[in-house]
């Protein structure tokens, strides 16, 4: 699997990826035609240094996303944070390694920036995805709360 920052061109797919679950059909709008709130907001992660969007192709194909944040904070000393979300891997090749290279990648990428914390959230419905991150290394240190605005 190759890892890259998307293009526009890899909305279409990345969507498709996100609303392929049960909890992605009833947030994502997978068109067509494409939301264009979807390219709104790939343009304002495009054009933001803290922010990759990332895919994992593989002959030609994307199989998985990834987006990347870096987060300064004046806690820990002025620290910098690095977080993960909306990791997808294609329903068809899970299970072959696809979202721990793109793990593997983040962490590294968040040691190469500086940053002191790398963190993430998952939806508490998705237990597979606990033990996956349990076994990366992550622990649930925190309890997460959302307010849907």
């Amino acid at each position: 699997m190759k890892i890259r920052r998307a293009t526009r061109d890899d909305l279409p797919a990345i969507v498709d990826l996100l609303s392929d679950d049960v909890l992605g059909r009833t947030r994502e709008d997978p068109g067509p035609p494409l939301n264009e709130a979807y390219i709104r907001a790939f343009d304002a992660i495009h054009d933001d240094p803290n922010n990759d969007l990332l895919v994992g192709e593989v002959d030609g194909a994307v199989m998985a996303a990834m987006q990347f944040t870096v987060i300064p904070s004046i806690s820990f000393t002025g620290g910098t944070r690095a977080q993960i979300e909306s990791v997808r891997v294609a329903r068809t090749v899970r299970g072959q390694g696809y979202g721990r290279r793109l793990f593997e990648w983040g962490i590294e990428e968040a040691r190469r920036r500086g940053c002191h914390l790398l963190q993430l959230t998952t939806n508490a419905q998705r237990a597979d995805a606990k033990r996956f991150y349990e076994e990366l290394g992550f622990s649930p240190s925190h309890i997460g709360m959302k307010m849907t605005l």
